[in-house]
C-alpha cells in the first residue's frame, strides 16, 4: 500500500481551488473518528486561508464518495452522551459525539464547497454532500440515508437538509425506507444540480470551481451568506437582509471594476476590495 493511500484525507490546491479527497477506498471512504477529525481540520484550514476560494470534496476511487461513519469504529463509548454533547469540539469526538466532526454548519465556512459524488454517498456521506453548497454527481452515483435499517437516524442534519432540498414527501420516502436513489433520480428530485460521466466528474467539478473563483469574491460570499441565512427567515426579513447586503457591496472597488470591465468589453480584475 502506498504512503498516500494510508492518509485518510488528502488535500491539494491550485490557484485558489482546493481539492479535499476522502482517501479510504478500502473502506468505501467510510470515516473513522480520526479521519473525521482530519477532514474537519482540512476544511477549517480552507476556511481560514485567505487565498483559498473554492473547495471540491470528492472520494478516492470509483466505488464511493463516502459511506458515512465506519461502523466498526463508532460503537457507543464508555462516556455518556451528555459528556460528549457539552464538550468542546476538540474533545467531543473522543467522548463519542463524533458526528459533530462532520457538521459543516458548525465550521461556518463562508466560501463555496462543491461535492463531487463518485459512487455511493450513504449515511453521513450523503449528509456531507447535502451540506455542501453545490452537489454534482457521476452517472454512477447512489445516494441514501439508510440509518433506520441499522437502528439509528441521520445525525448530521441529513433529515433537515434533505427535506429542504427535495421537499417533504420525497425526503420522507427516502428517510423512512432507507432506500437508495440513483444519480438520474437524484437529478430529477433536485438533490444534485447535474450528472456527468464518471470519468469527467473531477474535471467538471474543477471547471465549476474555477468559474466561481473567477468572480468577485466579496459578491460570491455575500450571495452564499444570503442563501444560507435567508432560507430560515420570513420572506420580508430575507429581502431586507438582501437589500442591506447589496448596499454593503454597492461602493466596493470590485463592483466598480465589474461595471468598467463590462463597458470596456474586457475581463474584470477583481481584488476582493
Amino acid at each position: 500500500m502506498s504512503e498516500q493511500s494510508q492518509v485518510p484525507i488528502v488535500v491539494t490546491e491550485h490557484d485558489g481551488v482546493w481539492t479535499i479527497r476522502l482517501n479510504r477506498p478500502e473502506r468505501m471512504n467510510a470515516l473513522n473518528p480520526a479521519a473525521m477529525e482530519e477532514l474537519r481540520a482540512a476544511l477549517a484550514r480552507f476556511r481560514d486561508d485567505d487565498e483559498a476560494l473554492v473547495c471540491v470534496l470528492i472520494g478516492t476511487g470509483e466505488r464511493a464518495f463516502c459511506t458515512g461513519a465506519d461502523l466498526r469504529d463508532t460503537l457507543p463509548p464508555a462516556t455518556s452522551f451528555a459528556q460528549g454533547l457539552f464538550s468542546a469540539d476538540r474533545s467531543c469526538v473522543d467522548k463519542g459525539n463524533y458526528v459533530r466532526a462532520l457538521d459543516l454548519d458548525r465550521l461556518a465556512i463562508n466560501k463555496p464547497v462543491i461535492a463531487a459524488v463518485n459512487g455511493y454517498a450513504l449515511g453521513g456521506g450523503c449528509e456531507l454532500a447535502l451540506a455542501c453548497d453545490i452537489c454534482i454527481a457521476a452517472d454512477t452515483a447512489i445516494f441514501g440515508l439508510p440509518e433506520v435499517r441499522v437502528g439509528s437516524i441521520p445525525a448530521v442534519g441529513g433529515i433537515q437538509q434533505l427535506v429542504r432540498s427535495v421537499g417533504k414527501s420525497a425526503a420522507m420516502s427516502m428517510i423512512l425506507t432507507g432506500r437508495k436513489v440513483h444519480a438520474a433520480e437524484a437529478l430529477r428530485l433536485g438533490l444534485v444540480s447535474e450528472v456527468v460521466p464518471a470519468d469527467t466528474l473531477l474535471g467538471r467539478a474543477h471547471e465549476l470551481a474555477r468559474e466561481i473563483a473567477a468572480n468577485a469574491q466579496l459578491a460570491v460570499r455575500a450571495a452564499l451568506m444570503l442563501a444560507n441565512e435567508g432560507r430560515d427567515l420570513p420572506l420580508q426579513s430575507a429581502l431586507l437582509l438582501e437589500q442591506l447586503a447589496w448596499g454593503v457591496l454597492r461602493d466596493t472597488e470590485d463592483r466598480i471594476e465589474g461595471r468598467k470591465a463590462f463597458a470596456e468589453k474586457r475581463p474584470a480584475k477583481f481584488r476582493g476590495a
